[in-house]
């Protein structure tokens, strides 16, 4: 399939009448993940404090353009949102990246350390490492990003705080279902039924933690982490104090991404239902507080990095159509 036979999509999102309401729009897309239409190949980075992290590569033509992916919290490659991306990138031999954050590969980190919503130093060395490893080999074909939920909140505060800079890296980037604002994000996950997805995380991420006091006797509390109910008390237990944060409100204060919109100059699309049961509509960004370069859509539903469509059991085509179409047309 040639490059120029991608269409252009601008159609805005609608949710099929049978999956109603954010919950559902999240859900959903979770356990109904596609099946991936390409191999991945894994490379292991070795990172320069002794660490390292996996990237899951798709084949494709050097003659067309590359596009890395930054995951969501406890995401990866085999994440629904990025195996329905990568199908229709496939499609035109687009060529695609996924890096996992430190221990989110299948394989636990060595460091007591590992990742964290506002890590944009760790998203400029990855970007970095692609840049120099791939361009003496794709005759410089342009190279976009894509960031969804957490992965899209380090990468937009990345693409603020590098400003035109950036555009020595990235050709254009899209950020999806993203909490903006983590201190909103993290109330919204504190009430009503939204504390189910509360729970799914922190199982994974206190199981990991344990592990890390094995490796690493009296790194926390042991009884603190037992009574962790919200990503709060986790946060303020074990994610900020091993990544240099005062406390959960330091962190989150810091690491927010909507505070750099307006400094971002590479073209950016930004997509958020404004049903997202992760981050309130009330909070999200006006055109007034982003750069000429930031592009806000906010259809009204689509839950947490779902967006369905079609009759029952529906697709997950909405979203890759509109990235692939504002990469190819819209980041010049």
């Amino acid at each position: 399939m040639s490059v120029s036979s991608i269409p252009r999509y601008t159609a805005p999102y609608s949710a099929p009448a049978w999956l109603p309401g954010g919950n559902l729009q999240t859900l959903y897309p979770y356990f109904y993940k596609p099946a991936p239409r390409f191999n991945y190949h894994r490379e292991r980075w070795e990172l320069d404090d002794g660490d390292f992290v996996d990237v899951d590569w798709t084949g494709g033509s050097l003659n067309a353009p590359l596009v890395i992916f930054f995951h969501g919290l406890e995401g990866g490659s085999s994440s629904h949102y990025i195996l329905s991306i990568i199908n229709d990138l496939s499609h035109y031999q687009w060529r695609s990246a996924v890096i996992h954050f430190r221990g989110c590969s299948g394989l636990p980190n060595r460091l007591s350390r590992a990742y964290h919503a506002g890590d944009s130093i760790e998203i400029d060395w990855m970007l970095q490492r692609i840049a120099n490893q791939t361009h003496p080999h794709a005759n410089q074909q342009p190279i976009y990003v894509i960031g969804i939920s957490l992965g899209g909140n380090a990468l937009l505060k990345w693409l603020g705080e590098k400003g035109r800079d950036a555009k020595k890296l990235v050709t254009g980037a899209a950020a999806i279902s993203v909490p903006l604002d983590l201190a909103a994000a993290g109330a919204a996950l504190d009430v009503g039924f939204n504390q189910v997805y509360t729970r799914h995380f922190l199982n994974t991420l206190k199981v990991k933690a344990f592990d890390k006091l094995e490796q690493f006797p009296g790194l926390f509390d042991a009884t603190a982490l037992k009574k962790c109910t919200s990503i709060y008390d986790f946060d303020n237990l074990v994610t900020a104090p091993l990544h240099g944060f005062c406390n959960t409100d330091d962190y989150w204060r810091r690491s927010s991404s909507k505070q750099w919109l307006e400094h971002i100059q590479v073209p950016t699309l930004v997509i958020n239902a404004q049903n997202d049961p992760f981050m309130p509509a009330s909070v999200l960004p006006t055109s007034e507080q982003v750069s000429a370069a930031v592009s806000l859509e906010f259809p009204a539903e689509g839950g947490h990095a779902g967006f369905i469509q079609g009759a029952f059991p529906g697709k997950l085509r909405w979203l890759p159509k509109r990235i692939l179409s504002f990469f190819h047309y819209e980041c010049v």
